[in-house]
C-alpha cells in the first residue's frame, strides 16, 4: 500500500480528498500547512506527496524546494495541486521541484493516473 502526504489547509478539501483515496486503496497522512508538510514529510517517509501551493506558514513552493534540497526526501515524486490555473503556473511549480501539476477542483482519474504513473518509476 502506498503513502500519500496530503498538505492542504482548506479542510473540506482535505477530507474529501483523503477519504477518496483511501478508498481507492492509499495510506494518507496529511499535513494542514506547509511548515508541517515539510516535517511531516521527513518523518513519515510519503510515497508521494500532493502539494497545495497556497499555504499557510509556508507555501507550496517553498515547502516543495525545501523537500527536494533535503538528502532523505528529495527522492519523494510532489505533485503541485492548484486553483490557480494561470499560465507559468506549471512551469512554476516543476521550477520549484514539483514532478508534476493538477488543478482544482480535483477530477480524481486525472490525478490517480499521474500518481500512478509517478509511483511506477
Amino acid at each position: 500500500m502506498s503513502k500519500i502526504l496530503l498538505v492542504e489547509d482548506n479542510e473540506m478539501n482535505r477530507d474529501m480528498l483523503s477519504r477518496r483515496l483511501e478508498r481507492k486503496g492509499f495510506e494518507v497522512v496529511v499535513a494542514k500547512d506547509g511548515g508541517e508538510g515539510v516535517d511531516t514529510a521527513h518523518f513519515s517517509h510519503p510515497d508521494l506527496i500532493l502539494m497545495d501551493m497556497s499555504l499557510p506558514v509556508k507555501d507550496g513552493w517553498t515547502a516543495t524546494k525545501e523537500i527536494k534540497e533535503a538528502e532523505d526526501t528529495q527522492h519523494i515524486p510532489v505533485i503541485a495541486l492548484t486553483a490557480h490555473a494561470m499560465s507559468g503556473d506549471r512551469e512554476q511549480a516543476l521550477a520549484a521541484g514539483c514532478d508534476d501539476y493538477d488543478t482544482k477542483p480535483i477530477e480524481l482519474p486525472r490525478l490517480l493516473g499521474k500518481i500512478e504513473t509517478l509511483l511506477a518509476r
